[in-house]
């Protein structure tokens, strides 16, 4: 059994980390809250802007008008994957589910005769994919300040990537938040934009004003930075969730493995009195002898 001050020492060491956990659980809950609201109020406008783009780009292909490169499939040869987790750690299995789901995407048959490079954005993923993928770009500092121009910047350069045929194909990576426990891991294609048919079809008869061309060459554009801001608001409400959530059950192991720690402390002080006691009465018998 070790000894007094080493069980001292060590509860004390359990204290000091329950007290750093306690503290960065209440500041991811008050982060969170925050982040929760902003993507809950997003998600209704991103959605449905994505829903028009959709069906608007679906008539134009089948009037034969409208932004074409966008929608049109090509052979993939080349496939740049979009991936999203934090800058920092401490949130559980937030930023190796990343990991594993691209693992996953590499492992489709569409993709196997591919090359597959990498966007990140957070440092966790960069530092992950690094030593055996081609990032052929980093924006983790887009956290530092979360706002629609410096997203708009990344995306802009996808899609220049995509129109020049640089990369056949463009897929999403990152946390979907549900709620504080819970965040689902998603994979959307980016581009070329996925079209419904029979919404093309059925809004073939409508009349555009000014024109359909243009509607659609405006609306992709602002659908297509909507849609990766939409999954980086995602992503950073979910990493608080997680962190929140991680960070509260290593509080309450610290508070178990202390209360432990105190039980075998009072046990081993009261066997060393138990032994003093022994020891006072072995030398008074000595003596009376």
């Amino acid at each position: 059994m070790a000894n007094l001050k080493e069980i001292r020492i060590r509860i004390g060491s359990v204290s000091s980390t329950m007290q750093i956990t306690s503290a960065m659980k209440m500041v991811s809950a008050a982060k969170l809250k925050k982040a929760q609201d902003a993507i809950t109020a997003m998600r209704p406008y991103s959605n449905k802007l994505s829903e028009l783009m959709q069906r608007f780009s679906g008539a134009s292909e089948a009037s034969g008008t409208g932004e074409k490169s966008f929608t049109n499939k090509r052979k993939i040869k080349k496939v740049l994957v979009i991936a999203i987790s934090s800058n920092r750690g401490l949130c559980g299995a937030f930023n190796t589910n990343i990991a594993k789901e691209i693992n996953i995407i590499k492992s489709r048959d569409e993709f196997k005769n591919s090359e597959i490079d990498f966007l990140t954005i957070g440092k966790k993923i960069k530092n992950i994919l690094q030593k055996t993928e081609k990032i052929i770009q980093n924006d983790s500092d887009v956290f530092d300040e979360l706002n629609y121009e410096r997203v708009s910047k990344i995306v802009e350069k996808v899609m220049d990537l995509f129109l020049t045929q640089e990369y056949d194909h463009i897929e999403i990576v990152y946390n979907s938040f549900k709620n504080a426990a819970t965040q689902i891991i998603k994979s959307e294609q980016f581009l070329p934009i996925p079209l419904n048919e029979k919404e093309g079809s059925e809004n073939s008869d409508y009349i555009f004003e000014p024109s359909l061309e243009l509607i659609v060459s405006t609306l992709i554009p602002k659908s297509l930075k909507m849609q990766l801001f939409k999954a980086i608001r995602d992503s950073f409400a979910s990493e608080h969730g997680a962190r929140m959530t991680a960070m509260h059950k290593a509080t309450d192991n610290a508070s178990e493995l202390r209360d432990e720690l105190k039980l075998t402390y009072n046990k081993a002080r009261q066997a060393s009195i138990t032994n003093e006691i022994l020891e006072i009465v072995g030398g008074a018998e000595a003596l009376n002898n």
